[in-house]
C-alpha cells in the first residue's frame, strides 16, 4: 500500500436503482472500471444548479388564478352573475404571469 499512488480508499453505499444508473452511464465510456470511471466524474464531472425561484412563483400564480377561474365558471354556470371585480383580478393575475415570463426569459440570457 505505501508504493501505491493512490493510497487512500473511499467507499460509499448505491441501491440497486443508483447502481443501475452508474453502470448505464459508464456504458456510454470505453472505461469497464469502476474506479476510474467514479474518479473522473468525482473530480471533472459537472454540477448544475438551477435556480426555479422565479419558475415556482409562477406556477403558484398559475394554480391561483385556475382556482379563481374555476369559481367564477361554477358560479356562473349555476345560473349565477360574473362580477367585475373577478374579472379585474384575472386580469392582474395574467399581468403577473406575463412579468414573471419576462423576468425569467431575460434572466436566461
Amino acid at each position: 500500500m505505501a508504493n501505491r499512488k493512490r493510497n487512500i480508499q473511499m467507499k460509499f453505499w448505491v441501491t440497486e436503482e443508483e447502481k443501475r444508473l452508474i453502470d448505464e452511464k459508464m456504458s456510454q465510456l470505453p472505461t469497464k472500471r469502476y474506479g476510474a470511471y467514479l474518479r473522473k466524474m468525482a473530480i471533472d464531472g459537472y454540477i448544475i444548479q438551477v435556480d426555479t425561484t422565479d419558475i415556482r412563483e409562477m406556477t403558484k400564480t398559475l394554480g391561483s388564478i385556475g382556482r379563481n377561474i374555476n369559481q367564477i365558471a361554477k358560479r356562473v354556470n349555476a345560473g349565477g352573475p360574473a362580477y367585475q371585480a373577478d374579472m379585474e383580478e384575472i386580469r392582474e393575475r395574467l399581468e403577473q404571469i406575463w412579468q414573471l415570463q419576462r423576468r425569467i426569459l431575460l434572466s436566461q440570457r
